[in-house]
């Protein structure tokens, strides 16, 4: 996914830059970047973080970073920011994006004259890509609408600029941005946990569609917020941060909701209740309150080295992370019945080699309690895995295994309580050799979020869009 951070200052913003950027880390691990405006000069640098962390990449740097302005960005995607020298002026932009209409776009810009300097593994940029687009418009403020109106997919951006920091949110709201105050200073960022240490309050939550400008003293608003919003339901589920709060709904708390609510409705008997690390850790806790029973750490993450698992693009890579984060509690294991919850089942390889290793660590029985629905749609708009297929989905492979075609009676299998839905849910629990399974419900989901059902994206389990 990526997210990014952007502040304005009437001091050196070098610092907060830096910190506020890192505390996006857990969104990606591909490139990071940051830039600053300083006296008209831009200054830039973008590592590589898969075999490292940001801090360790960029801490020797910080120095360089001159100026009162700045923005940074953990990309899983391509190199960034982007600076371009245009009839705008000077200014630089970092993306949070996926374009699924790249190709298309990158002809129709050639054919207007336009070129491409940056590339990436022999594709366009699609930052520079969207910087392009954004020069095509009069003003700032239409180039982003020209972005908004031609992107099939979702464009959140960060604009430096010589005038200040354009903040600028994907139309349907897929994606968040948060605006944050102190005094003499105004920030942007997709993870509001980059407030509180560098001493910001949450001021503002950017709309869908809408656009800001920021100086270090003023909120400007450019355009209004669109009034249809599809927020990303996986926020929630996975990638969000446990303390963040996203249209003022914090993740833990909807975790715990969604943990307490599956347990008041289970009838399995279990001797107490683990999470899978990180994620499922809140659900866990609200499970364990709604059963009445313990709240153990069975398994535990290795933390001081390990990343999250969906982000590196490599499949070995991932399998090899989620074996070696994760660490076994043999003591508390042994000839236990333990109920286990996480967030997801995606391609269902880091879960069965997980399974496996629980059993073989004494464990007696293990029923997993999943926070979303199974998901049977590769995510068209923010891509939150690494999935390029429906096939590399557990819960789309079992459909064609049932029905000789993978894209049969979807509609069906989505549907809580059907024989289809259940047939699907009985095949993942025998490939992964799990004692019970269950996935929380769309239902119970977007009421453990509290927003309304049409202003959340459900579209991985049930292929719904509001195109």
């Amino acid at each position: 996914m990526g997210g990014f951070f952007g502040t304005i200052s009437n001091s050196a913003c070098a610092t907060d830059l830096f910190y506020g950027t890192d505390y996006n880390s857990h969104l990606g691990t591909r490139r990071g970047g940051m830039a600053t405006l300083h006296n008209g000069v831009f200054k830039r640098s973008i590592h590589n973080l898969e075999n490292s962390y940001f801090r360790t990449r960029f801490e020797s740097e910080l120095d360089k970073f001159q100026g009162n302005s700045g923005i940074g960005i953990i990309s899983d995607t391509d190199p960034q920011p982007i600076f371009f020298n245009s009839h705008l002026g000077k200014y630089a932009v970092v993306t949070v994006a996926k374009v699924n209409n790249l190709d298309e776009l990158e002809k129709e810009l050639l054919d207007k004259g336009c070129h491409f300097s940056e590339l990436s593994s022999g594709q366009t940029n699609q930052t520079e890509l969207i910087s392009l687009l954004i020069s095509q418009g009069k003003t700032f403020l239409e180039g982003i609408e020209i972005v908004h109106e031609k992107v099939k997919g979702s464009c959140s951006m960060l604009i430096l600029t010589e005038d200040g920091i354009i903040a600028a949110r994907d139309k349907w709201g897929r994606t968040p941005i948060l605006i944050g105050k102190k005094e003499g200073a105004y920030a942007a960022t997709s993870e509001p946990c980059s407030f509180p240490n560098l001493g910001y309050e949450v001021e503002y939550n950017v709309g869908p569609g809408e656009i800001v400008h920021l100086t270090a003293d003023k909120m400007t608003q450019l355009r209004k917020p669109n009034e249809k919003m599809q927020v990303c339901s996986f926020l929630w589920v996975y990638y969000g941060y446990p303390v963040s709060e996203y249209e003022g709904v914090n993740v833990d708390a909807s975790r715990y909701a969604s943990g307490v609510s599956m347990a008041k409705k289970d009838e399995v008997e279990a001797d107490f209740v683990s999470g899978i690390p990180d994620s499922g850790i809140g659900m866990a806790l609200g499970y364990a309150e709604g059963k009445g029973i313990p709240y153990r750490r069975a398994i535990v993450k290795y933390t001081p080295t390990w990343p999250r698992s969906f982000t590196p693009a490599n499949q070995a890579v991932r399998d090899l992370v989620a074996k070696m984060k994760l660490i076994p509690n043999r003591e508390l294991l042994r000839g236990k019945r333990v109920i286990f919850c996480d967030d997801s089942i995606v391609r269902g390889t880091q879960l069965r080699d997980n399974v496996n290793i629980l059993y073989g660590y004494g464990a007696k029985e293990v029923h997993m309690r999943i926070g979303c629905p199974p998901i049977l749609h590769a995510c068209p708009f923010v891509g939150f895995s690494a999935s390029k297929s429906h096939l590399e989905l557990i819960a789309r492979r079992i459909v064609k295994e049932i029905e000789g075609d993978d894209a049969k009676d979807l509609d069906k299998y989505s549907t809580t309580g059907t024989e289809q839905y259940n047939n699907l849910v009985e095949r993942i629990r025998e490939q992964l050799n799990i004692t019970t399974l269950k996935f929380n419900t769309v239902e119970d989901l977007i009421q453990s979020i509290g927003l309304p059902k049409e202003c959340v994206c459900t579209h991985c389990y049930d292929g719904s869009s509001c195109f």
